[in-house]
């Protein structure tokens, strides 16, 4: 892009954003659950190394999480990392989860968020699955914004967990099979998710052009809107978030009525 674009867009972006959000509506979203894509091509396309791109998307998540604040999010959830994101060459995956350590850990010294980890952390190494743990815990009495971190998140995953934990449950309780089955409900699964107790998110944005969940969530957004954003995560900015917003107010939804 040419220097008198970039320097336009500098001096006309703010205004522009602060007009955007004066004129948010009130229906805002509670919950808005973020899939951080497009790091990798984001880095291709500046020609450097997958780990700068990683760096760059880290380095975006605290100003995203500020403008949540802004507008008055309640719950955020950030997918880091899938289950199939443990199968990358372990040359592209070691530098990825520590640049996740690194960030998640500096996310918790602010003490400005409640950092909630969601995903397998069995299938981490040890040592991302107690950083992740340990920003929790360090965490736990914040009374600002609920952050879900999801690392070695998968959504089939985490269903088939959510089971496992309800059967689990019932065996000690000494329930039969047959009783269970008469009695089960959807509120019995969403009770055992990684997210149980939180409200669904309202809002899904996904980065990078790309249209399609990739199992984000499977269960939590059957009624969630969507926002589909061209820009790579690195290049998420101020105004996309706030489009993102203004989009969502200007829908009706029906929730199937």
């Amino acid at each position: 892009m040419a220097d008198w674009k970039r320097g336009l867009r500098r001096v006309l972006y703010p205004a522009y954003e602060a007009r955007l959000l004066r004129r948010l509506p009130d229906n805002r979203p509670q919950h808005i659950a973020v899939l951080l894509d497009g790091n990798r091509r984001w880095a291709r396309s500046v020609g450097r190394d997958t780990a700068h791109g990683y760096r760059a998307g880290a380095a975006n998540i605290e100003p995203m999480l500020g403008w949540c604040e802004e507008v008055g999010i309640e719950v955020v959830t950030l997918w880091l990392l899938s289950t199939d994101n443990l199968n990358r060459p372990e040359a592209e995956l070691t530098p990825l989860l520590g640049i996740i350590e690194d960030s998640v850990a500096a996310l918790a010294e602010e003490r400005r968020w409640r950092l909630h980890p969601v995903g397998a952390l069995d299938l981490l190494p040890a040592s991302t699955a107690e950083k992740l743990k340990s920003a929790g815990d360090a965490t736990s009495d914040v009374e600002g914004m609920l952050v879900n971190i999801a690392v070695g998140y998968g959504g089939r995953r985490e269903i088939a967990d959510a089971v496992r934990s309800l059967l689990a449950e019932h065996a000690a309780l000494g329930t039969s099979l047959e009783e269970l089955a008469q009695t089960l409900d959807v509120d019995d699964i969403s009770a055992h998710l990684y997210t149980k107790g939180q409200p669904d998110p309202d809002l899904v944005i996904r980065t990078s052009g790309e249209q399609r969940l990739g199992g984000f969530l499977l269960w939590q957004s059957a009624t969630s809107e969507f926002y589909f954003c061209e820009a790579y995560w690195p290049d998420f900015r101020r105004v996309d978030f706030l489009r993102a917003i203004r989009a969502y107010a200007q829908r009706q939804r029906r929730f199937g009525t």
